[in-house]
Parts: structure tokens; C-alpha cells; sequence
């Protein structure tokens, strides 16, 4: 078990390296919150609230990571499916991760496979190949008719706005 939330939490790292819309966390992940850090994350929450998928993506992965506010995968997840239903690529890839990991939800393959499809389909030039593999990781670990449903899943998506 904690192996498994261990890597886990490695391939959420890894993901915030490749992420641009994540740096502003650096402000926000020190051991002693100061009240500049206090303000930053209120200010987060205001604009995930509001509707920002840039913002509820940052506030998910800080719930993944505990920066700034108690860690929660549960709450991570519901952060990051309020962003990639609204088409953030890069909440998408997050939400695909979790899914594939079981990271605050159960393991499903054919969800994972959905988001990062999606993601990859979105991303930025400067993501989209990681992205791919990372998808492409998750393919070999379905069946043939799993695919199928995902990729139909991928085709049917419309994205919403808050």
C-alpha cells in the first residue's frame, strides 16, 4: 500500500515539473506557512471557486500534495474534474494519473485512458509527447475492448463551463 502511494505521489512530481500553471505553488510550499502564503492559497480557492480551471488545477494538485492545505487525493480528484471538465489538458493528464494510479478514487483503466487521451489531444507542444507516453503506458494495460470504450468515451466529450 504505501508503495503504491508512494509511486503515486512520484508520478504526481513528476507531472509538476511539466506543468507551467503549477509554479505559483512554490510560494505556497514551504514547512512554515507565513501569512503571504496564507493569502496566495485564499486567493487560489477564491479563483477555483469562481470557475477557474487554471486555478481549481493548482488547488487539486495542492490537495495531492499537501502545499498550503491538508493533503487529500479525494479532494484533489474532485479539483481536477471540475478543470478537465471545462477542457484544462494539463487537470486532465492529473485526473488520468489518478485514475491510473487509484489515487483518491478506485483504479479504473478506461478513465484514466479518457483524460490523458484528451489531454494529449490539448496539450501544449512542450507536453504533448509526455503525455502520449504516459497514455500510451496506460493502453498497455487494457484490453482491446477497453480501448474501444475509451476512445469512444474520448469522442464524446464536450467540455462545459462553469
Amino acid at each position: 500500500m504505501r508503495t503504491a502511494i508512494r509511486k503515486g505521489i512520484a508520478g504526481l512530481a513528476c507531472a509538476a515539473g511539466m506543468l507551467a500553471s503549477v509554479l505559483l505553488l512554490a510560494a505556497a510550499s514551504t514547512v512554515h506557512a507565513s501569512a503571504s502564503d496564507a493569502a496566495l492559497v485564499n486567493r487560489i480557492v477564491a479563483r477555483a471557486e469562481r470557475g477557474d480551471p487554471r486555478a481549481q488545477t493548482t488547488l487539486g494538485f495542492m490537495y495531492a500534495t499537501g502545499s498550503g492545505v491538508p493533503q487529500s487525493y479525494s479532494a484533489a480528484v474532485d479539483w481536477y474534474t471540475r478543470s478537465a471538465h471545462q477542457g484544462d489538458p494539463d487537470a486532465q493528464y492529473l485526473l488520468g494519473l489518478m485514475y491510473d494510479k487509484g489515487l483518491g478514487v478506485n483504479i479504473d483503466v478506461v478513465r484514466a485512458y479518457k483524460w490523458l487521451n484528451l489531454a494529449a489531444a490539448h496539450a501544449s507542444r512542450r507536453n504533448r509527447e509526455n503525455y502520449q507516453r504516459i497514455r500510451d503506458a496506460v493502453a498497455n494495460k487494457m484490453t482491446l475492448d477497453q480501448i474501444d470504450v475509451a476512445q469512444k468515451l474520448t469522442l464524446e466529450f464536450i467540455p462545459t463551463r462553469p
